[in-house]
C-alpha cells in the first residue's frame, strides 16, 4: 500500500504544481490530473477505513491550496461537484474491490472519467450564467465551453482527465502488485535460526 500512497501524493503535488505554475501556452494540457482515478483505485484496493478518507483528504488539500490561489470558494457548487463526482466514482471502485485488476479497472477508469466530467460540467451548465439553460447550452458545456475559455475547449479537459486517469490507474495497479509481491516474498523468506 505504501507505493500506492506515494503515487497519490505525487498526483496531488502534480495537480497543485500545474495549478500554480501552469502556463497559458500549455493550456492544452490543463487538467492532466488523475482525480477520478484516485477515488476509483483507493476504493477498489485500500482497507475499509482508507477507501474514501485518503482520496477525499487528497482532494481537499489540493482544493484548499488551488482555491486560495485562484480566489474560489471551497463551498461553491463548482468545487462541491468534485466531491459528488469523487464519491460516485468511489462507489464504482467499491463495486470492483473483489475483482480489482487492470482488466476491470482500466474500463472502469474510462467510466470514472466520464462520470466525473459529466457531473462537473453539468454543475457548470446549471450555475454558470454564461450557459443557456437549454439542451444546446448543456452540449456547449460538454464540448466547447464558454467563449472566454475558447483557447481550451471543454473536451480538451476531458481528454486530459481521461489520459491521466488511465495512466494513473495502470500505475496504481502496478504499485499494488509490486507491494503485494514484496510482502509475499518477505512472508515466504526463511526465518534465520538462532542458536
Amino acid at each position: 500500500m505504501i507505493p500506492a500512497l506515494l503515487l497519490i501524493i505525487v498526483a496531488v503535488v502534480f495537480r497543485i504544481a500545474t495549478g500554480f505554475f501552469g502556463h497559458s501556452d500549455a493550456m492544452g494540457w490543463m487538467n492532466f490530473a488523475p482525480i477520478a482515478a484516485i477515488a476509483l483505485c483507493a476504493a477498489a484496493y485500500f482497507p475499509r477505513k482508507y477507501k474514501f478518507t485518503v482520496p477525499m483528504i487528497a482532494l481537499l488539500i489540493s482544493d484548499v491550496l488551488l482555491d486560495a490561489h485562484y480566489g474560489f470558494s471551497l463551498f461553491s457548487p463548482f468545487v462541491l461537484s468534485h466531491y459528488v463526482g469523487f464519491a460516485i466514482v468511489g462507489c464504482l471502485g467499491l463495486l470492483l474491490q473483489n475483482r480489482a485488476s487492470w482488466k476491470t479497472l482500466l474500463p472502469a477508469s474510462v467510466a470514472a472519467s466520464i462520470i466525473f466530467y459529466v457531473i462537473t460540467n453539468s454543475v457548470s451548465w446549471i450555475y454558470d450564467p454564461g450557459y443557456a439553460k437549454n439542451f444546446a447550452g448543456f452540449i456547449q458545456s460538454l464540448t466547447v465551453g464558454l467563449p472566454q475559455y475558447s483557447a481550451t475547449p471543454s473536451w480538451m479537459f476531458f481528454r486530459n482527465s481521461l489520459v491521466s486517469d488511465l495512466l494513473f490507474t495502470l500505475l496504481f495497479v502496478v504499485c499494488i502488485k509490486l507491494g503485494r509481491s514484496a510482502a509475499g516474498s518477505r512472508a515466504r523468506a526463511p526465518v534465520p535460526r538462532t542458536a
